[in-house]
């Protein structure tokens, strides 16, 4: 399978995975169990501008191969620490465990198995993969949390 259609599966699993996990009521798990300070128009941007990144992914998946190993790492990342780890910590059911554990993982591996098998990518372009979808996924957590910094100071002076 090419890098290209992988990238399009990747972009059309992270929609089942943002449904998935808005039918599950994702926020009220996040605001319970990871004590993110999230409401819903923060899920809705940050997975509006994550299917845009994919959609953008998918496009440009030929040209530039490395900008596909961002976004299963962005997925990886997701999988592993959002999902996976906590529901096996907190014995709390992640909702958008299945999306990732059924789509995410076999995908993201795949596409950097795609891309080092036909030399799109090395070692580097991989671990640079990892480290963008890292930041990625950190970005909107900062986020989140700077804000609520930010309006729990102002609150208090």
């Amino acid at each position: 399978m090419s890098l290209s259609v992988l990238a399009w599966l990747c972009l059309a699993a992270y929609a089942l995975h943002a449904l998935e996990e808005f039918q599950m009521n994702w926020r009220d798990w996040a605001q319970d169990i990871l004590k993110l300070p999230v409401g819903w128009p923060d899920f809705y941007v940050t997975n509006a501008a994550v299917l845009v990144l994919g959609a953008v992914q998918a496009q440009v998946a030929l040209a530039l191969p490395a900008v596909p190993l961002v976004f299963a790492s962005l997925m990886l990342i997701n999988a592993v620490f959002f999902h996976v780890l906590p529901t096996i910590v907190t014995r709390v059911y992640s909702p958008g465990t299945a999306t990732a554990v059924l789509l995410f993982l076999p995908l993201g591996v795949q596409v950097f198995r795609n891309a080092t098998a036909t030399g799109s990518a090395g070692l580097r372009t991989c671990l640079a993969a990892l480290a963008g979808g890292a930041l990625l996924m950190a970005f909107p957590v900062v986020m989140l949390k700077i804000r609520h910094r930010h309006h729990t100071a102002a609150a208090n002076a």
